[in-house]
């Protein structure tokens, strides 16, 4: 399956929609997905995701279903997003989210490329090296990149990837980049069994180590091993620092996404 075969972007957002969002699986331990009338999303406890991953509402629907969702996720104490795409309906539902107490975050570019059809041999900068990340040492790392990039607590982020490696280590790989013995970057990638995407998360770079290429090589590491794996696409949600450098390696932004958070 490639964007020869579906011709057009949309088509290809088209697949995207119906294997990440509208037939997705769990994308961790402790995750359960439910299909709820016109709404599929994701709950779980602690580190786990919970929120909105689809939904096909109308102006006439729209606002009884996000109340009967917010009063869902309260019921479990639990902060939910709403995971909104440009091209979801209606056309006003990001408003109808604020109106409902969610909190706008950000918007973010959805950007996906075929693997075939990216550069795999792009090396790290002079000095850096590429490690795998396998165990609580090297998720230790990670956190430490994650706090200092993002500038955010890390106890979920740390979490979230024990319990991936523990109980579900063939769903992720992550790599951290060092510079001697200083971690200076690191990144993630999903596996989505069933479906032709692995995703790109988490990919940070301390402020000063950036603009030296070790994002670039962060993303072609992870590409090449989506290739030993037999998937065709990689999908990222890229923030305004990350979208240039994914569109020179290659991926086409076909949507935006806003999360809207509402907290119990």
């Amino acid at each position: 399956m490639d964007t020869s075969t579906f011709g057009t972007d949309d088509e290809l957002l088209a697949v995207f929609d119906r294997q990440m969002r509208e037939n997705a699986l769990p994308d961790g331990p402790g995750a359960i997905v439910e299909r709820t009338g016109d709404v599929v999303r994701q709950v779980g406890p602690g580190h786990v995701w919970n929120g909105i991953l689809w939904s096909d509402l109308t102006a006439a629907n729209a606002d009884a279903e996000i109340a009967a969702q917010a009063r869902h996720f309260a019921s479990l104490g639990n902060e939910c997003e709403w995971k909104l795409y440009g091209h979801d309906c209606p056309a006003d539902l990001g408003r109808r989210l604020l109106a409902a107490g969610f909190e706008a975050e950000p918007e973010e570019t959805v950007m996906i490329a075929r693997v075939a059809d990216l550069p795999l041999d792009v090396e790290p900068a002079d000095g850096i090296t590429l490690r795998p990340v396998t165990d609580a040492a090297g998720v230790d790392l990670m956190t430490y990149v994650h706090e200092r990039a993002f500038d955010k607590d890390g106890a979920r982020f740390r979490a979230r990837l024990l319990t991936q490696f523990a109980e579900a280590p063939d769903t992720v790989t992550a790599v951290v980049a060092m510079a001697g013995d200083m971690p200076v970057s690191a990144a993630r990638m999903d596996f989505h069994p069933g479906t032709e995407f692995a995703s790109l998360w988490s990919g940070g770079t301390l402020p000063e180590w950036r603009g030296k290429g070790i994002y670039r090589a962060l993303v072609a590491y992870r590409a090449r091993i989506a290739a030993e794996r037999g998937y065709r696409y990689l999908q990222v949600d890229a923030s305004d620092q990350s979208r240039p450098i994914l569109q020179r390696l290659g991926f086409t932004p076909l949507t935006v996404t806003t999360p809207y958070i509402r907290r119990p």
